[in-house]
Order: structure tokens, then C-alpha cells, then sequence
């Protein structure tokens, strides 16, 4: 009986709450326009209203996301201040960078995984090669005469290719770009052959005979594109080419913002016209996870990619 009336006293807490007192922000770590982007601008419109708050979504690009990661690091953990970023943040950075101006883990809070995005590796039509063995034997046959493209060193494309690289022995060129905007038109224009690149931003291409899909990250094949094989599938489980979406608060603030910041996020996401039109179609695994098995996701996932950092030899100063 006890026990029961603290639970309820708990619950009666946690009712009373009061969050949000102000308007919140969320701070994108990426530039206008890009998908991480339009999905934050969506949930901000529908969290407003729930809230009673005004919801402003503020970009701020730079260093890899550093910039935007820094600066919700050290604003008042009171849970009106939201980090959305990638994995580039929290699963690779750490282990890219010698020194960052925070600590990935101790100073921030996790809060819900939105969506989960496996890249796909795609080729030029002229490539002589249609499926995973054969672009193998290709490279095998003609050591560093295929070269991907990727978005940088250290980048999802680039630590995929590299691992790519080491499982299969063989061969490939890296060609950074400058943007991930870059490096698909460059496999288009035949510039590079091949490249890493998310279903949204491929499936175009790959319609108009653009491009060629070769293999996608992920345990099973994408219902938009049931045709092509996982690598998983083909024997090479470690090549992982996926992406994530999340949202992170500053490690102090309350846990009731935090709890309310994942409910009302994962009402949005479960919306059966929002979760198909916005993300499902658009090639996004909608996730809605709570915090504590996105703490447990991130700390595997972590670790994957510090092996994958350590294959690849990427460095950032």
C-alpha cells in the first residue's frame, strides 16, 4: 500500500510539472534544406501547439557539428534548449577528434532516436559490375582503379567504404567532396564511380537509370527498394552504412522535460499519415525510442564506429 501511494504521489509530481515556461528551441546541427532540417521544422510545428509554447528551430552549421553541439552544451539545462544532430555527433566525432569542447557523454541527456536512415551503395550505370561479387572481382582484378566519393574524411560514405575495403580486400580510392550534396552528382557526371548515399536522395537517379543501387546497410531490405540485397545478406555484416536522427538536452536538465520532449515526439512520429508520408516514404526507419534504450543504442553503436574510425585511419584537427 506504501509502495502504491508513492507511485501515485510520483505520477501526481510529475503531472504538476510545469514545462515548458518559455518558448523552446531546437538547435539543428546542419544547414537549411537537408532532410535533418525539414524533419526538425515539421516537429516543431506540430509540438507548438502541444506545448503552448512557441518552438523555433534554429540552425547552426559548422565543424562537423561541433558548433551546434557546443553551444547547447553550455546553455541552461532547464530542457528548452534541444541538440538534433546526427550520429556524426555522438558516434563518430569522439573518436575522430583529438579534443572537443565537451564531453558526448557527460554533458548531455539523450532523449529519443526519431529515425534510423541505411545508405545505399550505389554506381554509375557504365560500371561493369551489377551486383556486390562482381564489383569485387572488379577491384580485385583492377587494384585502385574504382575510387567512391564521400562527404569528407571521418563521414558515414567514407567509414563505409573503408570497412568495405577491409572485408573484402580490395582495393578503392577515396575522393572526398566537399558536401554531401557533391557526391552523388559527381557519380551521376561519372567523376567517381562509386559512392554511399541515403534511399531519399538516390531513389531519383536510380529511376531515371542514373545511377545503379549494388548493395544498402541494414538487417533486411527496404520496402521501397526490395530488390536490392543488404550487405548483411552478402556476407559482409560489418560494412554498416547507416545514418540516425536524435534529439539531446543539455545532462542536467529535469528529467519531466525530457520524459515530456520524448512522449509528445513519439505521438508525432506514431501519426500514421505523418510516419508515412514524411518518413517512410522518404526511405526513413521510423524509431521513437526512449531515452534509456537510446543510452543503450549509442554506446554500441559508439563502439562500432570506433572500429570503423580505426580501419578507415581518419583523423580531424
Amino acid at each position: 500500500m506504501r509502495f502504491f501511494f508513492s507511485l501515485l504521489l510520483c505520477f501526481s509530481c510529475f503531472a504538476a510539472y510545469a514545462w515548458p515556461t518559455k518558448p523552446v528551441r531546437i538547435v539543428v546541427a546542419y544547414p537549411p534544406g537537408g532532410g535533418i532540417d525539414v524533419l526538425a521544422r515539421q516537429l516543431a510545428d506540430k509540438l507548438a501547439p502541444a506545448w503552448g509554447q512557441p518552438v523555433v528551430v534554429e540552425n547552426k552549421p559548422g565543424a562537423n557539428t561541433i558548433v551546434a553541439t557546443d553551444a547547447v552544451a553550455k546553455s541552461t539545462p532547464d530542457g528548452h534548449t534541444i541538440l538534433m544532430t546526427s550520429d556524426a555527433t555522438f558516434s563518430i566525432n569522439p573518436h575522430l577528434y583529438a579534443k572537443l569542447p565537451y564531453d558526448a557523454q557527460r554533458d548531455f541527456a539523450p532523449v529519443t532516436m526519431l529515425v534510423l536512415l541505411h545508405q545505399l551503395l550505389v554506381a554509375h550505370p557504365a560500371l561493369p559490375a551489377n551486383s556486390l561479387s562482381e564489383l569485387i572481382s572488379l577491384a580485385k582484378a583492377k587494384p585502385g582503379s574504382l575510387n567512391y566519393a564521400s562527404y569528407g574524411s571521418g563521414s558515414q560514405p567514407h567509414l563505409a567504404g573503408e570497412m568495405l575495403k577491409n572485408k573484402a580486400g580490395i582495393d578503392l580510392v577515396h575522393v572526398p567532396y566537399k558536401g554531401i550534396s557533391l557526391a552523388v552528382p559527381a557519380v551521376i557526371a561519372g567523376e567517381v564511380q562509386l559512392t554511399f548515399a541515403g534511399i531519399a536522395t538516390s531513389m531519383g537517379p536510380l529511376k531515371s537509370g542514373r545511377l545503379k543501387a549494388i548493395a544498402i546497410g541494414g538487417a533486411k531490405r527496404s520496402a521501397l527498394l526490395p530488390q536490392v540485397p543488404t550487405f548483411a545478406e552478402l556476407g559482409l555484416p560489418e560494412v554498416e552504412t547507416h545514418a540516425w536522427f536524435g534529439l539531446f538536452v543539455p545532462a542536467a536538465s529535469p528529467k519531466e522535460a525530457v520524459a515530456r520532449i520524448h512522449q509528445d515526439t513519439r505521438k508525432i512520429l506514431d501519426e500514421s499519415d505523418f510516419r508515412q508520408k514524411q518518413l517512410v516514404d522518404k526511405g526513413y526507419e521510423v524509431v521513437g525510442s526512449p531515452p534509456e534504450d537510446f543510452v543503450i543504442y549509442l554506446k554500441k553503436d559508439s563502439e562500432n564506429r570506433a572500429r570503423a574510425v580505426r580501419i578507415s585511419g581518419a583523423k580531424a584537427e
